[in-house]
Parts: structure tokens; C-alpha cells; sequence
């Protein structure tokens, strides 16, 4: 199962489904493939305000698509840097490229040393979508 799914090696997972990538000292989040495929079509993405603060395993905003709203849990405490601005006029970019054009936002972790450690690497991103026998 877990084949049918991109699980990029270079990045932390949530089991919630969301990925962070931490790159000079920000942090680039977004929600996975397994997660876009899910949903199926993304219609909205709320965004939250630049300068908020959020914590780890907190929500953050939410992805609506035609089947569902899914509420967006953050892999990491901090405040928000940058919002996904081309997702107000394109959320399919979540479907169609979540790794890459479809990230959501990006934060100024406060706390990633010690807050990555609880995060699932992607080995162990795929045997959890492996246990989900989807």
C-alpha cells in the first residue's frame, strides 16, 4: 500500500500526515501524498497570518476539499514566516504537487531540536501508512 504513495527521504512526518522540511533555519510544512490523495480535490486551504504562533500538534488552519475539511496539525512550535500564497487562487497545487509548489507554510521553529525527535522519519512514515491497510 504504502508503494502507492510518494514518501520523499529527506523529510519528518506527522501521523496526522503533514511533512516538515527544516532548511536555514526555517521550516517548510505541507501535507502528505498519501494525505492529497485522500482528500481527493482541495478546493480551499485556510492560511494562518503571518506572525502567529503556533505549537507542535496544534491546528493551524484547515484543507477543504469536495469530499471533507481536515484540520492542518503543525510538526513544529513556532511562528509563521511565509504563507502558500498561489494556494488562495490554486489549492489543487496540494493534489498536484504536494511536496513542492502545494506547501502550505513556513515557520521559524522555536523549539525543532528537541521537537523533531517526535516525529516520524519516512521509514517509519510508510509502515504506518502500511498499518493503515487502505
Amino acid at each position: 500500500m504504502s508503494g502507492e504513495y510518494r514518501v520523499p527521504d529527506n523529510l519528518a512526518y506527522t501521523r496526522e500526515h503533514e511533512w516538515v522540511r527544516t532548511l536555514n533555519g526555517i521550516a517548510r510544512i505541507g501535507i502528505t501524498d498519501y494525505a492529497a490523495k485522500t482528500l481527493s480535490d482541495v478546493v480551499y486551504v485556510s492560511l494562518p497570518p503571518i506572525g502567529q504562533s503556533i505549537r507542535q500538534s496544534t491546528s493551524f488552519g484547515t484543507v477543504e476539499s469536495i469530499k471533507a475539511v481536515s484540520e492542518l496539525y503543525s510538526p513544529l512550535s513556532g511562528t509563521v514566516a511565509n504563507v502558500n500564497t498561489k494556494l488562495s487562487d490554486h489549492p489543487e497545487l496540494v493534489n498536484a504537487s504536494p511536496y513542492e509548489e502545494g506547501w502550505i507554510i513556513e515557520i521559524r521553529p522555536s523549539n525543532a531540536e528537541e521537537e523533531m525527535i517526535k516525529l516520524l522519519n519516512s521509514k517509519e512514515y510508510q509502515e504506518l501508512l502500511g498499518s493503515l491497510g487502505k
